[in-house]
């Protein structure tokens, strides 16, 4: 049985006595929306938009673009930020060589969690952050325990503070639609590498 990681960050945010600074890893807009309106309440959040698994180049552009037009457009408790990470697909690639056959949620989905978050976990400890997450989490095609698994790893391997989470809880999801839906943000259908791409084709 999965753990139950909301009541996890219900306990760090009922014990917060500041406004801690958090890097938060962004996968895209829509994910990131409601992510966003629900802990800038209580944290200071820069969003780290570092996603080698887009294989596309125009699309890339297009999710990273999205992001900064709903940060820029939407009112926050506390300003968020925006932290651009490198277009890199070559790493992303140099991972899933000899796995390409794999099926989607497998192996290769764990690996490109860790990517991923491991680059926020580094950036914020380079950076002094309090805290590191990503919004991977509220989408339901995402595996919350192994994010978890992974963001607890890397905290101690970085010795940086993993905030844990399960955002599709309390209708996390649900209010990331609605969200989408009132600022007419750009939902893509695949999570956006070549191999996620020709399952959803399918």
């Amino acid at each position: 049985m999965s753990n139950n990681y909301q009541i996890e960050t219900d306990r760090i945010i009922k014990n917060l006595t500041n406004t801690p600074t958090l890097l938060l890893h962004a996968c895209c807009a829509p994910c990131s929306s409601y992510v966003t309106e629900y802990l800038s309440e209580y944290f200071k959040i820069t969003l780290y938009f570092y996603n080698p698994n887009i294989t596309e180049e125009p699309e890339y552009i297009k999710r990273k673009n999205e992001l900064h037009r709903f940060i820029s457009e939407k009112e926050f408790k506390n300003p968020i930020s925006v932290i651009d990470g490198d277009y890199s697909p070559e790493i992303f690639f140099d991972m899933a060589r000899g796995r390409e056959d794999l099926p989607e949620r497998g192996a290769r989905c764990y690996d490109c969690y860790k990517i991923r978050m491991e680059s926020a976990a580094k950036t914020a400890k380079e950076n002094n952050f309090d805290y590191f997450c990503t919004t991977l989490s509220v989408s339901p095609h995402k595996n919350a325990d192994w994010i978890n698994e992974i963001g607890n790893t890397l905290s101690k391997q970085y010795d940086i503070a993993f905030l844990p989470s399960d955002f599709k809880k309390r209708n996390g999801y649900k209010r990331s639609i609605e969200l989408s839906g009132e600022y007419n943000l750009y939902r893509q259908n695949y999570c956006g590498c070549v191999f996620s791409k020709k399952a959803a084709e399918k």
